[in-house]
């Protein structure tokens, strides 16, 4: 255990903490697969990812440093992901708090170094990007120091130097003259010198946490997870306790530990090591896996609660099974269902007509799963995002939310007129160098459908980042989005005649000569009122000639609406149909006369 070390890398979204454990893989010197080239990041694995240049799943890696050995766990940064980090830090021993030289620490770094903080984790301060040109170092230093001692760091973690490193190209230094800076290997010295070596006794019986979850067709269900006390070997007998104190009986069919992205086969393992195990076929994220002589259970894993939740039902549109190669009731249901063995933050229940209620932490977290499911090959539709209230002492509650904003201050205007339609309240406003900050406090149900307009009132430039803060009384206001939406009249083929009189209306989503249905959403209304048009209407030829008639009329080009677009636009009477090829927004009632008819049966 000496020669151990557990580390996870914390950061908020594009600080450059895959391109850090790149850098780290790459220059230990640790084997790699033929396939990794020298452009693509490592860790970044699934094609999500890629795409979004983000980190969604917790991934471990090991390296070698002057025979030492140093597990790493690349986290995710957005806290709509905060599920896989509670888990994640549950099995290592300390954290590199990674923070971008020029931005600082940002919200979503609060949500993960909180959790870190709680458990005692030792904390390495690395500012990366140091040669950007518009980097603030000492502003970046004092925002780190104030964020440490607010969420109750001690003197120690707070007043320790920092290390800095250009990630990208592989160099770090103890101060942030990038001429200095040779290689990456002053953070393995970091590591080494701040990080304990792991708890635990090995001469103990065996405890292990269950972190994590993958499946292989050969092995079946692989457990993933820190042993914590005892030894393991391949072909031991163990126990199983379950979430509720149920004790089962399995044998290690398989044992790997991790050598660079690899597992690799192991005869043995003991306390502190990250292991994989096989064998036990229905255990779950949280459970352990104890000595059959001495089964003691570890604390099971606590995740934070849902605050957003959707309902998911099979498609029931004119258009339904032409697409998705999954489509029936049984198929989507034994897939939810599937996800949660290996997310720990999401909750699903069967709704009450033949649907089903899906709970997660945030638009986005339930937005990636559902972009998952669709590129699987699933057909169904999902209605509009709910937030989950609750009932305490008698009084019905609602999750609010932190957003922190940086804008131009010439939007500042903007940001505060929308913010205020939406009953946000103000907590902080600072302006530094032309840009406006800004803290409101906002109801999580008011805020659904803001991050599309924000991009287009901001011209691209403003950030927003949202942190879930609390539940608070829930209050009557309640923001309508504004405008109606412009709905098809009649099936068939766009025509580009119907789309240049339907455009005179508001934005449209489609090009001319698609297929589309009676029913389906095909633009934004600038008006309240929803409008019933005619988008496959030609124009009546006749045998009269006309000069230049038509020379002015022309087709905008469509707004492209992708799954996140459609579900912050759609409001309660509308769906989003998710097919592998299409995103499609539809009324819920395709039928204008029977749609009408519902409304006024609900007025009475």
């Amino acid at each position: 255990m000496q020669n151990l070390r557990n580390v996870a890398i914390i950061a908020h979204v594009d600080h450059g903490k895959t391109t850090l454990v790149d850098a780290l893989l790459r220059q230990s010197k640790t084997l790699l697969k033929k396939e990794v080239d020298e452009k693509n990041l490592i860790m970044d694995s699934n094609e999500l990812e890629r795409e979004r240049g983000i980190t969604i799943f917790s991934k471990n890696a090991s390296v070698i440093w002057n025979g030492t050995k140093i597990n790493i766990v690349d986290t995710p940064g957005h806290a709509d992901f905060g599920g896989e980090v509670e888990r994640v830090l549950s099995m290592v021993d300390g954290c590199l708090l990674l923070v971008d030289a020029q931005e600082g620490p940002m919200p979503q770094t609060r949500f993960v170094l909180k959790q870190a903080l709680k458990l005692k984790h030792k904390i390495i301060v690395v500012i990366n990007k140091v040669d950007k040109p518009n980097a603030r170092i000492d502003f970046v230093k004092n925002r780190i120091f104030d964020l440490l001692v607010e969420l109750g760091a001690d003197e120690e973690t707070a007043f320790k130097e920092a290390i800095y490193t250009v990630a990208k190209d592989g160099k770090a230094g103890k101060t942030p003259d990038i001429a200095k800076m040779v290689d990456i290997s002053p953070v393995f010295e970091e590591i080494m010198h701040q990080i304990p070596t792991p708890s635990g006794d090995a001469d103990k019986p065996l405890q292990m946490l269950v972190s994590n979850i993958t499946y292989d067709t050969h092995k079946g269900r692989i457990a993933i997870g820190k042993i914590q006390n005892g030894r393991i070997t391949s072909g031991q007998e163990v126990i199983q306790i379950t979430h509720d104190g149920e004790k089962k009986k399995g044998v290690v069919t398989y044992l790997a530990n991790f050598v660079g992205l690899e597992r690799a086969d192991a005869k043995d393992a003991e306390a502190g090591d990250i292991v994989a195990v096989a064998g036990i076929p229905d255990i779950t994220i949280g459970e352990t896996i104890a000595d059959p002589k001495e089964p003691i259970a570890l604390p099971i894993l606590k995740v934070e609660e849902p605050t957003i939740k959707m309902t998911f039902s099979v498609n029931s549109s004119p258009f339904a099974g032409r697409e998705g190669k999954y489509k029936t009731s049984r198929q989507i249901k034994e897939r939810l269902y599937k996800e949660l063995e290996t997310d720990v933050a999401l909750k699903v229940e069967d709704g009450p007509n033949g649907d089903w209620i899906v709970s997660g932490r945030g638009e986005l977290h339930l937005a990636i799963f559902i972009e998952r499911l669709r590129r699987e090959g699933y057909e169904f539709q999902v209605a509009r995002p709910q937030v989950i209230t609750k009932i305490i002492d008698g009084q019905k509650m609602t999750p609010y939310e932190q957003v922190f904003i940086e804008v131009p201050e010439q939007y500042s205007g903007t940001v505060m007129q929308k913010m205020g339609a939406r009953h946000a309240e103000l907590v902080d406003l600072k302006t530094e160098e032309g840009i406006a900050f800004y803290e409101f406090i906002i109801s999580t149900r008011e805020l659904f459908g803001y991050r599309s307009e924000f991009t287009t009132d901001t011209k691209g430039l403003g950030i927003i980042n949202t942190l879930f803060m609390e539940y608070r009384p829930e209050t009557p206001n309640f923001y309508s989005r504004g405008h109606g939406s412009l709905v098809v009249h009649e099936s068939g083929i766009t025509k580009t005649y119907g789309l240049i009189n339907a455009q005179e209306r508001g934005a449209i989503f489609a090009n001319a000569a698609e297929e589309v249905y009676k029913g389906q959403v095909i633009g934004r209304n600038s008006r309240d009122e929803d409008i019933r048009i005619n988008v496959c209407r030609e124009k009546h030829l006749t045998n009269m000639r006309s000069k230049g008639e038509d020379a002015s009329a022309h087709i905008n080009a469509p707004l492209k609406m992708d799954l996140e677009d459609a579900l912050e636009y759609i409001n309660d009477e509308e769906l989003v149909e998710v097919t592998p090829k299409n995103i499609r927004i539809r009324k819920i009632v395709l039928d204008e006369l029977e749609e009408r008819r519902k409304r006024v049966e609900g007025r009475r």
